[in-house]
């Protein structure tokens, strides 16, 4: 395990690593008499598996940042494509129920006369329409078809055929296709052209402005003729009516005139093209606040649509035109307001003026009756200004309430940008300030390992002094040892000698004669066979000795031995996961406090 062993080599380094490694030369020159030669070739090739293994980890990390960056892509794309799916429905049922509906208008077109020959006219444009698409789809569309198919059957022959060494009419059909190109080209640019011109056209007609300046309210009339021409007999009560509408027109141009004001400080576009602001306005109409994420989806759209504006001027613009909006909203329900408040005092007004004329037809009927019709006019009259108060009451508090609720909007943007204000610079703070604490990190770690590089260098110096001091006292030690070795040896030499002399003679003195018996040399000894008479046979079966170790199931059931044995069945017993792994695992019970090793590595 790369725990338990100190030879092991590793790339992994801090400030931490360098004392133990001082704390691991130390015991070894403590321990061993002599230094043992480094590998630096096995050491050189270590590294270099290593650096190739770390780039190896970079590139796999590389690789999964690009597709986790690719899926991310993947995901918004696929949520474009569902909001388009969804958009693309709508707009071809609407588009098709124009058509429809155009194609009603000019059938329910009729002549009012003989003499009213535009109806024939506009008739006659379409049918030439008609065939001028037609000629115009022959002549352009149908030949890049034909040419299509013409290559579709080429291809199939050409892969039908075996291989030849070349087409005799490639070059031909390539430039077929070119000239094709050029023309479609042409043809693409010049109804471009066309587009534009046409579109130039119709805005210098201003058929836009004269259809909202037939619609707009601004154009109602003050009094409705009805009022001015009604047959009143108490003129009076006519001037307070016609008065009463002057005024409720008055009031509510007012409003209008106000609301105009605003919508003229910016133009119909918000400051950009036409095209750029329809494009803006029919994204943004695509994103609806039902789906998730729309806000993001909506603005990761417009960016990709509009990539040389800033996100602050797509949010800009889109203030802006959430504004106009919603001015124009108040612009609509004014309108709204009056074309009531009209409706309701023209019909109050109606109501009045047959009062009035029941009133006076029976004071022409009873002319006895005349004070009773005066009071019935005060009474009529009374009422009208009454009524008039309420209108007015109305009116103001209407605006009021309008004016509040713009202001609490113009608060409420303030606020978000006062907010997004503080946020910026909360976080710029919060960047500088991380900034400055790295800095400030990396300082401190650069002034420790500059103090401890010296240090070890101080240290490394006095154990090499000591180291040579040492070395040179050994090699005395030694030579003198060998030489005392020596002569001891010399003096057993002399005096095994001079044993074996000795023993020789005394052997030679006490030599004894006897005759060769061969049958009593072979026979058995008395000894031998008083010890086996009692004995019994030998047992084959019993082991030949005692086994004082471990047993296979007790070997087996330490897991440390099971994980072992799979990591080196998957051929992993020798990564640097398998050591990590390892090293991690416990014995199945705690060694003794004896066996545990004080040595700090």
């Amino acid at each position: 395990m790369s725990g338990s062993d100190p030879r092991t080599f590793s790339t992994k380094h801090n400030a931490d690593h360098v004392e133990r490694l001082t704390g691991r030369m130390k015991n070894c020159f403590s321990s061993s008499h002599m230094y043992r030669p480094a590998e630096y070739e096995k050491l050189q090739a270590i590294m270099e598996a290593k650096r190739q293994e770390s780039n190896l980890i970079g590139q796999k990390v590389q690789r999964s940042l690009c597709a986790a960056k690719q899926t991310k892509e993947r995901s918004i794309l696929r949520q474009h494509r569902e909001v388009w799916s969804s958009e693309c429905p709508r707009l071809q049922k609407a588009e098709k129920k124009i058509e429809d509906d155009m194609q009603d208008f000019l059938q329910q077109i009729r002549p009012s006369d003989r003499t009213d020959t535009a109806i024939f006219s506009l008739q006659e444009y379409e049918l030439f329409l008609g065939r001028e698409c037609e000629g115009f789809r022959k002549a352009t569309v149908e030949p890049v078809l034909q040419l299509r198919d013409d290559l579709r059957f080429r291809l199939c022959e050409v892969l039908n055929q075996p291989l030849g060494p070349d087409v005799s009419d490639r070059d031909q059909v390539i430039q077929q296709i070119n000239c094709v190109k050029e023309q479609q080209a042409y043809i693409m640019k010049k109804l471009q052209d066309e587009y534009r011109v046409v579109e130039v056209e119709i805005t210098t007609l201003e058929l836009q402005y004269m259809l909202t300046e037939s619609a707009d309210p601004g154009m109602m009339e003050d009094v409705p003729w009805v009022v001015v021409d009604a047959d009143c007999p108490y003129q009076e009560l006519k001037l307070s009516l016609i008065e009463a509408f002057q005024s409720l027109s008055k009031r509510y141009k007012g409003r209008l005139e106000s609301l105009q004001e605003k919508l003229h400080q910016t133009d119909r576009f918000c400051g950009w093209s036409e095209e750029d602001h329809l494009q803006f306005t029919s994204i943004v109409s695509q994103y609806n606040q039902e789906m998730p994420n729309y806000r993001i989806l909506c603005m990761d759209m417009l960016q990709r649509v509009f990539p040389d504006r800033t996100k602050q001027d797509l949010m800009e613009h889109k203030r802006k035109c959430c504004w106009q909006h919603f001015t124009q909203s108040q612009r609509r329900t004014v309108i709204q307001q009056w074309h009531r408040d009209q409706e309701e005092l023209l019909a109050r007004a109606l109501v009045t003026l047959q009062e009035a004329k029941h009133a006076h037809k029976e004071a022409l009927d009873i002319h006895r009756d005349r004070q009773q019709q005066r009071d019935i006019c005060a009474q009529l009259h009374a009422k009208l200004l009454q009524w008039r108060a309420h209108q007015e009451e109305v009116a103001r508090l209407e605006a009021a309430i309008a004016a509040r609720q713009q202001e609490a909007e113009e608060q409420r943007l303030k606020r978000e940008k006062e907010k997004q204000a503080v946020i910026r610079t909360h976080q710029k703070e919060q960047v500088k300030e991380f900034y400055l604490k790295q800095q400030r990190q990396r300082e401190e770690v650069e002034r420790r390992d500059q103090v401890r590089l010296a240090t070890l260098r101080a240290l490394m110096e006095e154990q090499v002094k000591r180291d040579k001091d040492r070395v040179q006292f050994r090699a005395e030690m030694l030579q003198r040892r060998r030489e005392e070795r020596e002569e001891r040896e010399a003096e057993l030499q002399k005096e095994e000698e001079e044993k074996h002399k000795r023993l020789e003679a005394l052997r030679n003195q006490v030599a004894v004669v006897a005759e060769a018996d061969s049958e009593r040399v072979m026979a058995d000894t008395e000894a031998w066979r008083s010890r086996h008479v009692n004995t019994v046979e030998f047992e084959l079966q019993r082991p030949l000795y005692i086994i004082n170790t471990y047993t296979d199931t007790q070997i087996v059931s330490d897991p440390r031995v099971r994980i072992e044995q799979a990591l080196r069945e998957a051929g992993l017993h020798n990564t640097t996961y398998a050591r990590e792994v390892l090293s991690t695992i416990p014995p199945p019970r705690p060694p003794r406090r004896g066996t545990e090793s004080t040595i700090k590595l």
